[in-house]
């Protein structure tokens, strides 16, 4: 590995670490020439995983894609981000089980708005309104029925 301060080509690992549950490593390295410290990140090189949007077009799945909008669902909400990646790295992991190369946008927001719900329900509402465009009031409150009926079932 080289220095990515003095491009030197020998480095000593002085630190490793399983993260993301074990599917990468965190590496940190010094340089045995001038002593610069940083860190590298190994991971497993996994088949593209492909989405398919509402419009028929393609692009390769994206977890920090994922990871964006469910900050953006929590923002101002009580929920930790190590919740959301604990939650982003699930709906990665279930897709990826499916064995299929290619999945529906429309699979995914479901997914995540099925566990979303479970952490907090405002985020929920945030994510579903953006995820299902809402096109009036009628359905947003239609939603909301249906989630507070399904809270009063779990209880």
């Amino acid at each position: 590995m080289r220095c990515s301060n003095c491009h030197y080509k020998s480095t000593k690992v002085l630190d490793s670490r399983p993260i993301e549950e074990a599917r990468s490593i965190r590496r940190r390295r010094e340089c045995e020439k001038c002593g610069f410290r940083f860190t590298t990140f190994e991971r497993i090189e996994e088949v593209p995983l492909i989405v398919v949007k509402k419009d028929g077009t393609r692009q390769e799945y994206s977890r920090e894609k994922l990871i964006r909008g469910l900050i953006k669902a929590c923002e101002k909400r009580p929920v930790p981000l190590e919740k959301i990646e604990e939650l982003a790295i699930d709906v990665e992991k279930e897709l990826r089980n499916t064995g299929v190369s290619e999945i529906d946008s429309k699979e995914i927001g479901e997914m995540v708005m099925d566990r979303l719900s479970e952490v907090d329900e405002v985020a929920y509402v945030r994510f579903a309104s953006v995820y299902r465009q809402f096109k009036d009031l009628t359905v947003f409150l239609d939603e909301l029925k249906d989630l507070i009926k399904t809270d009063k079932n779990n209880t």
